[in-house]
């Protein structure tokens, strides 16, 4: 891409259709070409308008406000669902709490890239499988395979709401990375939109207290769980449509909490030893200890999938390494543990699915240490990291999907 942009610097269209053809090759091939080439006016053109931040707050036309808000409306009436219609609330939301705001996050991006009447088909067809398959599960006490159905359903959830993001393009590791953004972006936005509304809410019940009316029981039935729905869908319609607002807040939290996370997994293990608690033998810590794998996992991904965007220090790409590398010792300690109390007490679904889970993880960390050490030995670029998560991404899928609707099967609903 380098060469082409250089052979047609006096040719604008054709600049033009090789940046339409492919967005995210030219960006990172014209971000490393323009230090050498930022007193051409062309290629200072191409600068503003690749790296332009509207300073306003963009609120999207009179259609998309309409959208989000009837969306909105519709998450908060599936939300109310039991209380309409007199169902089991302890059968109704383990079940179907995806169902909520997922559905209606798809639609959106469905809606935002004008995806064909196929893909559009596929994402209905597999979340009504799910939605289905999930509902007709037979309601067994203390079922560990319900459990994982429905704690997993939230995944292939994820899934097809990452395939809509994506526009339906199945191997675009840059559309790829681009929802591990979003996700984290999403994280963000929600979150600051959920702390304006507790502030607002608790505002709203000690004025109406002044006044004498007890509204908490009719607050929190009605308004607050039409907000708590309407959350992450106003959130991802602002980091749509203002990419600025969190843009930089989520390289800045990746960067202060992976050396910190670092620096404390480090006292951890160390103070494990000192502890006499192991994952072997204690079923608690053991679920705690594989909680602390996925959460510095998360970070990993999302760490990197902002660095992905732009060259970064060395020191950055050492903390990614070490974070990487530490994280699979601990995934190595996790996953012993878990072949031990298998060799000891037998399978069960849950063992069943932490094992495959933690193999998987570990194989994907593997590969990201790897490639980071060959970014730090120069041998690559940071991209290769990022694709190699995004190479990695629907093997999870795959493996989600045997879990939740396979595994009920394979151990007789148990």
């Amino acid at each position: 891409m380098e060469d082409q942009i250089l052979s047609n610097l006096d040719n604008p269209g054709q600049l033009e259709r090789l940046y339409r053809a492919d967005k995210p090759t030219f960006k990172r091939a014209f971000k490393s070409l323009y230090p050498k080439l930022e007193d051409n006016t062309l290629v200072g053109f191409w600068n503003e308008r690749l790296n332009f931040v509207s300073e306003e707050i963009i609120w999207g036309t009179g259609k998309d406000l309409a959208f989000v808000i009837i969306t909105s409306l519709l998450a908060g009436l599936v939300a109310k669902l039991p209380l309409l219609f007199s169902i089991d609330e302890e059968f109704f939301y383990p079940r179907n709490i995806g169902f909520i705001v997922f559905p209606v996050l798809s639609t959106y991006f469905a809606w935002k890239n004008k995806l064909s009447t196929g893909n559009i088909a596929c994402i209905a067809g597999t979340t009504l499988l799910g939605l289905i398959y999930i509902n007709f599960l037979p309601d067994v006490k203390k079922s560990d395979t319900l459990v994982l159905s429905c704690i997993h359903l939230l995944l292939f959830l994820w899934a097809i709401l990452g395939f809509a993001f994506a526009g339906g393009k199945r191997n675009d590791a840059e559309k790829r990375l681009g929802y591990l953004r979003y996700n984290g972006d999403l994280i963000v936005m929600t979150t600051l939109i959920l702390i304006a509304g507790a502030i607002m809410t608790g505002v709203t019940i000690d004025l109406f207290k002044l006044i004498g009316f007890e509204i908490e029981k009719i607050y929190f039935d009605y308004f607050g769980i039409f907000g708590l729905a309407a959350a992450p869908i106003i959130g991802t319609y602002l980091t749509q449509t203002n990419p600025q607002l969190v843009g930089r807040v989520s390289p800045v939290i990746a960067r202060i909490f992976s050396p910190l996370v670092l620096v404390m997994l480090v006292i951890y293990l160390t103070a494990m030893v000192y502890s006499g608690k192991d994952p072997y033998n204690d079923r608690e810590f053991l679920l705690i200890f594989n909680a602390l794998l996925i959460g510095v996992m998360a970070i990993i991904f999302f760490s990197v999938a902002e660095t992905a965007k732009s060259t970064k220090s060395q020191a950055e790409i050492w903390v990614l390494f070490l974070l990487s590398f530490i994280t699979a010792i601990i995934n190595g300690i996790a996953l012993s543990a878990i072949l031990f109390r298998i060799s000891e007490w037998g399978i069960t679904p849950n063992r069943a699915a932490v094992l495959g889970s933690n193999i998987l993880i570990l194989i994907n960390l593997l590969l990201v240490t790897l490639q980071l050490y060959k970014v730090l030995s120069k041998k690559t670029d940071i991209t290769s990291v990022g694709k190699s998560i995004a190479f990695y991404l629907p093997v999870y899928v795959v493996w989600t999907i045997i879990v939740t609707f396979i595994f009920p099967l394979l151990f007789s609903f148990k």
